[in-house]
């Protein structure tokens, strides 16, 4: 199963702790009904970027940038989330998980820092251009090459 945990660039390569992270789950396709395969991994991926920056208010030695990585594991690994206000694409990692288990990452360009920084300090509107800024996609074989 492909998972996209939201993390801080001094977590990568790995291992990451178990946390909550975002999947394509039924939840998610029973909410995108008419998105193809495509979007609905977008908008796990999305989620998990939004979940990023409540990591790093909690973590304020990490580098300023959102960080996504996507890693495969088995089912087993990911368990429901069954709370109310979840977003539907909301799982459990419940094992930590290798650096050989990612994919890649996906992080925030040097440049969208200042944003970061605003939208930590409740800038609404950080916020919003964090919303619209690409994450830049670094294979596995990348991840020590990634600007922090």
């Amino acid at each position: 199963m492909r998972v996209y945990v939201p993390a801080t660039l001094d977590e990568i390569p790995g291992p990451l702790t178990a946390r909550t992270a975002h999947a394509v789950t039924p939840a998610l396709r029973s909410a995108l009904p008419d998105e193809d395969d495509e979007t609905v991994e977008f908008v796990a991926q999305l989620t998990a970027a939004d979940d990023a920056l409540d990591l790093l208010r909690a973590r304020p030695d990490a580098p300023r940038l959102r960080v996504v990585v996507s890693v495969d594991v088995p089912d087993a690994s990911v368990a429901a989330v069954t709370d109310d206000g979840a977003p539907p694409s909301a799982v459990r990692l419940v094992v930590d998980v290798a650096a050989t288990d990612v994919a890649c990452a996906h992080v925030d360009e040097p440049e969208a820092r200042p944003d970061v920084v605003a939208a930590l300090a409740g800038d609404g509107e950080a916020r919003e251009r964090l919303e619209e800024r690409d994450l830049l996609w670094y294979d596995a074989s990348e991840l020590g090459a990634i600007p922090r």
